[in-house]
């Protein structure tokens, strides 16, 4: 008997997720690969990040996806099947594989997903794409096919997809460069400025999850380790959440004014149709407290948060992938509806 599997798969910068379906689990781990000498890969996601700012000068622990576009093919393909391979052993003959993919790429970008789809151990795998931003339209119960208007804003974790859909498709999108990295690089940059102490990204990372807040009055503290800029010596410190805070406002004012710029570039009927509906957020980064309220208070227009964050595309291949009807929105490479 010949089994046909199908998975979904979100190449995030941060992230990877894969869904199975014949399993019916998603598994999600950190899209890094970590490589010894240019040659022998160690270790791809968790295990990965696991050794990121710790690995010795030979160990390259690097990110195969940049700005949510595929950067080095030999590398993701790696990443691709080891990820499949950890969701389900048994691919089955010619899967269907459906990427969800940024808006407005090239042919070359393109043919990249069949690339590091059709290496490995796959047999004839069918491969489709899904824009990014119809993935999270219909993880949040949006009807693409009768919206007039619906902005979804995706704050991840190198750069936010700003989409607006209509008439059956995303017809305008745009993508800044401001996600969670970028806020992790200002918190260390506010600790080196305020405390003179260099601290590693993993370590603002961890900052942004417990101190970070938006517009709220909250005193908390953290002990951090890190090296004196002075000495350059070891030394501890107490970092205050309003050294955090103060770092990510800073980063998202800017997207606040980028978001706003964007809506007010939308065409006006399409335009009374989000202020009615309300901007859709979504991504890893709006973990942050309170992000939806300090957006609505400072573009001026309601503000839904998903309760997926950086789940959320993922979850829409899932439902595409479970609903044939839903599959019209997925195309072949050089093939678009």
């Amino acid at each position: 008997m010949i089994i046909h599997n199908a998975f979904g798969v979100d190449l995030g910068t941060s992230a990877v997720k894969v869904y199975c379906h014949h399993t019916g689990q998603t598994i999600a781990e950190k899209n890094m690969i970590a490589i010894r000498n240019g040659r022998q890969v160690l270790a791809v996601g968790d295990d990965a990040f696991e050794m990121y700012e710790k690995a010795p000068e030979n160990i390259q622990v690097s990110r195969p996806v940049m700005n949510g576009r595929i950067a080095d093919v030999a590398q993701v393909e790696y990443v691709l099947h080891t990820m499949i391979g950890r969701a389900d052993r048994s691919a089955g003959y010619a899967p269907m594989i459906f990427f969800s993919a940024p808006v407005n790429m090239s042919e070359i970008e393109k043919r990249a997903y069949y690339s590091i789809s059709h290496a490995g151990y796959f047999r004839s795998p069918k491969v489709y794409l899904v824009d990014r931003p119809i993935c999270d339209a219909i993880a949040l119960g949006i009807d693409v096919s009768k919206t007039r208007g619906s902005m979804i804003v995706n704050v991840g974790g190198q750069n936010t997809d700003i989409s607006v859909i209509a008439n059956e498709q995303v017809i305008i999108s745009t993508d800044i460069s401001i996600g969670g990295q970028l806020l992790n690089e200002a918190i260390c940059n506010e600790i080196r400025r305020q405390e003179n102490l260099i601290v590693g990204r993993r370590t603002a990372r961890r900052l942004k999850a417990v101190l970070s807040t938006l517009g709220e009055d909250i005193r908390e503290t953290r002990t951090v380790t890190g090296m004196n800029t002075l000495s350059g010596l070891p030394r501890q410190s107490v970092i205050s959440s309003e050294l955090v805070s103060f770092a990510v406002e800073g980063q998202i004012a800017q997207l606040a004014d980028e978001i706003r710029t964007f809506l007010e570039r939308t065409p006006p009927q399409i335009r009374d149709s989000v202020a009615s509906e309300g901007i859709y957020l979504t991504g890893g980064t709006t973990r942050i407290p309170s992000i939806d309220r300090y957006l609505r208070r400072v573009i001026g227009c309601p503000v839904n948060l998903s309760d997926y964050y950086e789940m959320c595309t993922i979850q829409g291949l899932a439902a595409l992938i479970k609903n044939k009807e839903l599959q019209k929105w997925a195309y072949t490479i050089g093939n678009r509806k």
